[in-house]
């Protein structure tokens, strides 16, 4: 591994449709930075599991919490884990049913995480969880209790062996199929934050935020 791109292994190999993909550290931050949904797969007693949860990123680490007596996160520090984050960015209409397809951006994670112990820097990530969302709002929030932050747990897991893929552009329709009298293209997908709805239990003087205020920038995944 160099400082700007992955060493591919053999569970970072791409299989099939190589082109589409990557070992390119800046590619794996960029996709992981453009959505804060994962998932995480892990074996309990042998047996499959995948949990969706949110997901944050500082350096070359990913980071997701939970409360301690999570199985999940229990499960994850018992062995290997695969986290997956994927960004849908098109529905692709080909000209047959077998040409149609999506534009994403995906990124598998391996490793064994571990868990955050020093109560400073546990403290340091989730400020850093909540400011990756919504900017510079840690700083106004009442603050953690003792017992609060003992409950929670934060595992981080390095992004050494990792790999992306993705897909973009039109239909790839053989030339035999451009005449065939369907329409054919791209219908782009995005998500984006709506207008904020105030708890209505806000007390009386505290700012109704709009939407351009109450966050520091537009999801446009």
């Amino acid at each position: 591994m160099t400082r700007d791109h992955l060493k591919e292994t053999e569970r970072t190999r791409l299989r099939r449709k190589r082109q589409r993909g990557s070992h390119q550290l800046a590619t794996i931050h960029a996709i992981l930075d453009a959505t804060p949904m994962s998932y995480v797969g892990y074996l309990v007693n042998g047996e499959p599991r995948v949990t969706p949860t949110i997901h944050w990123r500082r350096g070359d680490h990913i980071y997701w919490h939970g409360s301690r007596a999570s199985a999940a996160l229990i499960a994850a520090t018992e062995g290997s884990v695969c986290v997956t984050a994927a960004v849908l960015d098109g529905l692709v209409l080909g000209r047959s049913g077998l040409h149609h397809s999506a534009n994403y951006r995906s990124v598998m994670v391996f490793g064994k995480p571990a868990e955050v112990q020093n109560r400073n820097e546990k403290l340091g990530r989730l400020e850093a969880f909540i400011n990756s969302l919504f900017p510079k709002r840690w700083r106004s929030l009442r603050p953690l209790t003792h017992r609060e932050l003992d409950a929670t747990t934060v595992l981080s897991l390095p992004i050494n062996e990792a790999s992306a893929k993705t897909r973009s552009g039109g239909p790839n329709d053989p030339e035999a199929d451009v005449s065939h009298p369907v329409w054919a293209g791209t219908v782009p997908v995005r998500l984006v934050l709506d207008s904020p709805l105030a708890d209505p239990r806000l007390p009386e003087g505290v700012e109704k935020l709009r939407h351009g205020r109450c966050f520091g920038r537009h999801w446009r995944w």
